[in-house]
């Protein structure tokens, strides 16, 4: 049984549970965020956003990168509980993979754990937490440049912005927000840069 709203649980703590109750071979992405309970839009950030940082962990950023980019909106709308549409939500991630991914990540997550606690709180709250959600939003159409390895540097802004939200630690906000913006910054000025050069190749 996943912890009741109430009972407090470190997030690695959850994020091991999640995978232990999955009950067959795959779990959907609506199962999943039914486990998540009243911190659900923090958590489902984190367990969509951390496949997409975990090198050679294949398949699984493939099938959360919409589903992310939707729930990052959702955030930027104002909704106080995420939803995904039926296609979505019936997406599946199997158990296997759901434990390679906790155990890979809890290492980092109790890290993260034990330096973060509640500090500039009203960056995780509205209003600001909704300009949060813009942020997210383009983190989240980064993960979908068809390119090698891009997923990764906006994967792991996500994480920190996520883990931000639920400690209620607005100083790890700022930190993923920066990292991500960075990221997609070099992405728009490698684009420019590779653009210019052809016009100069092709002489126009």
């Amino acid at each position: 049984m996943m912890a009741q709203p109430d009972e407090p649980m470190e997030i690695s703590r959850r994020l091991a549970m999640l995978a232990e109750n999955v009950e067959g071979d795959a779990a959907s992405m609506d199962w999943i965020m039914a486990q998540l309970h009243e911190r659900a839009f923090g958590l489902f950030l984190l367990v969509l956003a951390l496949p997409c940082c975990i090198p050679f962990l294949y398949g699984v950023p493939q099938i959360v990168a919409l589903p992310l980019m939707f729930i990052s909106a959702q955030i930027l709308l104002g909704r106080t509980r995420p939803w995904l549409p039926r296609k979505l939500g019936a997406r599946t991630v199997s158990k296997a993979a759901l434990e390679d991914l906790s155990r890979r990540a809890t290492p980092w997550l109790q890290r993260i754990e034990t330096v973060s606690r509640p500090r500039l709180a009203s960056l995780t709250r509205r209003p600001l937490d909704q300009v949060v959600g813009l942020t997210l939003v383009l983190f989240s159409a980064s993960i979908l440049v068809p390119l090698p390895g891009t997923n990764t540097v906006p994967g792991i802004a996500v994480v920190i912005v996520a883990m931000g939200l639920l400690q209620r630690d607005g100083v790890l906000v700022i930190l993923g927000s920066l990292l991500g913006t960075a990221w997609i910054a070099s992405l728009v000025f490698a684009g420019a840069t590779l653009v210019s050069l052809l016009r100069g190749w092709l002489g126009l």
